[in-house]
């Protein structure tokens, strides 16, 4: 480890070292705060006073001078756009103006690679939260909203038309929209605006609802590669392109109930916001594609105008500021610096409060890559573990499951299963589905105390499929032999140049039968049906969140704000109280154990990215030279032991 590594470690851990015991009572008030510390105006609240380092001059706030260098940062430069309009004051009416950018998401992520961070993510719940705060200012007139390259999918659209909807509340405020292009889900989002102008040579494409399956097999047939699967459930039916030419009746069935809601929705947007007839909102659907001006004579829009004229016209002239969203502090933050390198605990609220835990992504077996991988993975041992330290928490009175998960691994979804169901004797536990919750994401909200699902939300699949691809005779035709020796009739059972003999074929089934009868008895026991009646409704069959409610396997139709507010009302929990929220900030343990040595130089980048978004620029620039020691010192470890296989840590 470098002399310079070294001195900036001792430094770090010498200002993190406990304070005096005044100063431990300071650190213990505002660790126990529970109040936001973003003011009303998004500016920081001065925490000098709290802080037991708030004294340390370079190492506590920077002093007024970095204050105001910090303040100067923010301010727009002789050829930026303007941040709010001339003479605005805050206590005056005015209107708020934000542009939507980047792909809306559950949670963002956290890359820990070569490529570096992925593109910007638009937070959902986060987003809804501000614009409830938004809509509580007195003296907030409206919003302005502009979005172009916005991604977004039908779920995620119509969480935010309705989270739009609640802050105009009963018309006391207004939403003006302006884009460029808009298609689909995007201008199902704009529908709850109360005017919409499009830039000329502007384009808004409405093409209603499609799906168009890629079968495989007859590629692979030329090829000599076998798919070898089997799959528990007439719909199930995830293998059918690798093995049928064409889609099955079940799988049309399938796809033409999901195409009947998707479709439902988008007319249902042009009818409540652009009120007009179903019949109308079918013929603009056919059309499709409209541009600026043509979808201003067929109503779909209210304005052609570039954005300043837009706005100077749906403002009246009225005041504006632009929202913001989050805020980064410029200066030295101490407290976040503690819990990042682990020596404090993270915040959380001391009062019985309400835990949302996502649970995104793939759902896999083991601890996977931790709580820094839980914002895009479902690691069974790692989930199950937090879910029973939040049951065992008297403080968390209430668990929101948020998921959106296609499914994974059967053992995974058991242990996440059981979890849940220690939870639910102590407290309500709240399933929420976002886009999809199908297969293994079904499974761990089937026992959930109450589950909610949008109408576009794809959900069910309850069957178990499983197999593997073969390339014998693909091999073969490139003149390579392959050989097999083994001891024991199915040695080669997970080999793959060679199908499942029959015997193999049918051990495979039996097992996958028993799975798909716990899948059966797991969602009767939640939903208190027989299994036959699971089962009728099961078969790995997709349904969309309206036709689930239908069948009883969820409760209610509605988002995650529907469902954390009835998780607060069962947990009689005010709705001023904070979320804890799961997985939380990573710290400096959850990105070690998430990088491999080999990529730990581009790790230590783009770790440092994530420190600053969170806890400031400076803090990120007293950690960089730390975190690059570590993980060199990690590589070095794991380097020896490719020699040297017995080493004592």
């Amino acid at each position: 480890m470098r002399s310079s590594t070294i001195l900036a470690l001792a430094t770090i851990l010498a200002a993190c070292q406990p304070p005096s015991s005044q100063a431990k009572g300071a650190a213990k008030e505002e660790a126990e705060d529970k109040d936001d510390k973003q003011g009303e105006d998004g500016d920081k609240k001065d925490e000098s006073a709290s802080s037991p380092f708030g004294g340390m001059g370079g190492l506590g706030q920077l002093g007024p001078l970095g204050a105001m260098m910090a303040n100067k940062l923010e301010e727009p430069g002789p050829y930026d756009a303007l941040k709010s309009s001339p003479g605005f004051k805050k206590d005056q009416p005015h209107w708020l103006t934000l542009e939507l950018s980047g792909t809306v998401s559950e949670m963002k992520e956290i890359s820990i690679s070569l490529t570096g961070s992925p593109e910007p993510t638009l937070e959902l719940q986060p987003f809804m939260k501000r614009l409830d705060k938004a809509a509580a200012e007195p003296n907030v007139q409206g919003l302005l909203l502009t979005f172009d390259g916005l991604g977004l999918d039908w779920s995620a659209a119509a969480e935010l038309n309705a989270a739009l909807r609640r802050f105009k509340g009963d018309g006391q405020r207004s939403i003006a929209c302006h884009f460029d292009t808009a298609v689909n889900p995007t201008y199902h989002l704009a529908t709850a605006c109360d005017r919409i102008g499009v830039s000329p040579h502007g384009m808004i494409t409405i093409s209603g609802a499609a799906a168009q399956p890629v079968h495989l097999k007859g590629l692979l047939d030329r090829l000599g590669v076998v798919a070898d699967f089997i799959h528990i459930g007439a719909f199930k039916g995830a293998a059918e392109p690798l093995t049928r030419t064409a889609p099955s009746k079940e799988m049309e069935e399938t796809l033409g109930a999901i195409l009947d809601q998707f479709y439902a929705t988008q007319k249902r947007g042009l009818m409540e916001g652009r009120k007009v007839s179903e019949e109308r909102a079918a013929e603009l659907i056919d059309q499709a594609l409209f541009g600026a001006e043509e979808a201003k004579a067929a109503g779909l829009i209210d304005d052609v105008a570039v954005y300043e004229d837009f706005r100077a016209d749906a403002l009246g002239g009225g005041e504006w500021t632009k929202l913001k969203l989050s805020e980064t502090s410029e200066a030295f933050d101490m407290s976040k610096l503690q819990v990042f390198l682990g020596l404090a605990p993270p915040k959380t609220p001391k009062v019985p409060h309400v835990a949302l835990v996502y649970a995104l992504g793939n759902i896999i077996d083991g601890d996977g890559q931790g709580i820094l991988g839980a914002r895009a993975e479902i690691a069974g041992h790692t989930l199950s573990t937090a879910i029973r330290r939040m049951a065992d928490d008297d403080n968390v009175a209430a668990i929101v499951l948020r998921v959106n998960s296609g499914g994974g691994s059967a053992i995974a979804s058991e242990q996440i299963t059981q979890a849940i169901l220690e939870a639910k004797k102590r407290k309500p536990v709240i399933a929420t589905m976002g886009r999809v919750a199908a297969s293994g994401g079904y499974y761990i909200s089937s026992n959930a105390t109450k589950i909610y699902a949008l109408p576009d939300t794809l959900t069910g699949s309850i069957g178990v499929i499983g197999g593997k691809i073969t390339v014998e005779k693909a091999l073969g035709k490139l003149g390579i032999n392959t050989y097999h020796y083994g001891r024991g009739e199915r040695s080669a059972m997970w080999s793959m140049t060679t199908p499942w003999t029959a015997g193999e074929r049918e051990s495979m089934r039996a097992w996958m039968t028993k799975a798909y009868d716990l899948f059966l008895e797991r969602c009767a026991q939640g939903r208190g049906m027989t299994t036959e009646a699971v089962h009728e409704v099961a078969q790995g069959r997709v349904w969309t969140g309206t036709d689930a409610k239908a069948r009883g396997l969820v409760d209610e139709l509605g988002g995650l704000e529907e469902a954390l507010a009835e998780a607060r009302a069962l947990a009689k929990v005010g709705d001023d109280v904070a979320l804890e929220v799961y997985p939380p900030e990573p710290t400096l343990k959850d990105i070690v154990k998430s990088i491999g040595p080999m990529s730990a130089p581009f790790g230590v980048q783009a770790a440092l990215a994530e420190i600053e978004a969170t806890a400031g620029t400076k803090t990120a620039q007293a950690v960089a030279q730390t975190l690059e020691g570590i993980f060199s010192l990690r590589q070095q470890q794991v380097q020896a032991r490719l020699f040297f296989p017995v080493v004592f840590d």
